[in-house]
C-alpha cells in the first residue's frame, strides 16, 4: 500500500485547528492512494512517500510491515519492521478503536498534525475493516 501524507500545519488557536483538521481529512481523502495486502495475522505493508513517525521513532520514506505481535489481537502490542523484517523499529502496546462508520475500508491509517518540515505522527493504523489499533504519545 502507498501512503501519500500531505505536509503537516502548525495550529495555535481552536479555529484554526478545527480548519486543519478538516483540510488534513479533505487531503487524505483526496491524495491518499493505498494499495494493501492484509494478511489473516493483521500483516500489512505500507509505503510512505515522505518520513511518518510512531512513538519514540521516525521513519524514512518507504516500505514497512505493521503487525500484531499476537495474531489473535489479545494483547494489543503492534510490531513495526523493515520491509525485509531484519530491522524491529517499534514494539509497542496500542489502545483499541472502533472505525468510523463513513470511513473507507481502504483507508489504513489516520495521521495526527506535525509542525512544517517534521515527519507526521501516524495516530492510527487500522489493522482491519472494523477495528484499528491507537498509538500512545506521551
Amino acid at each position: 500500500m502507498h501512503v501519500e501524507i500531505p505536509k503537516g500545519c502548525n495550529m495555535f488557536s481552536r479555529k484554526s485547528l478545527l480548519v486543519g483538521l478538516a483540510a488534513t481529512f479533505v487531503t487524505l481523502a483526496t491524495t491518499t492512494s493505498i494499495h494493501a495486502g492484509v494478511t489473516e495475522n493483521r500483516t500489512t505493508f505500507l509505503t510512505f512517500n515522505r518520513p511518518v513517525a510512531l512513538p519514540g521513532v521516525s521513519l524514512g520514506a518507504g516500505t514497512y510491515i505493521f503487525e500484531m505481535v499476537d495474531p489473535i489481537g489479545a494483547n494489543g502490542a503492534v510490531r513495526v519492521l523493515s520491509r525485509d523484517r531484519r530491522i524491529v523499529y517499534l514494539t509497542a502496546f496500542t489502545d483499541e478503536v472502533s472505525r468510523p462508520h463513513r470511513m473507507p475500508r481502504d483507508q489504513h491509517v489516520s495521521f495526527g498534525e506535525s509542525a512544517p518540515e517534521r515527519p507526521v505522527p501516524i495516530s492510527i493504523w487500522w489493522s482491519d475493516d472494523s477495528v484499528g489499533r491507537k498509538f500512545i504519545y506521551r
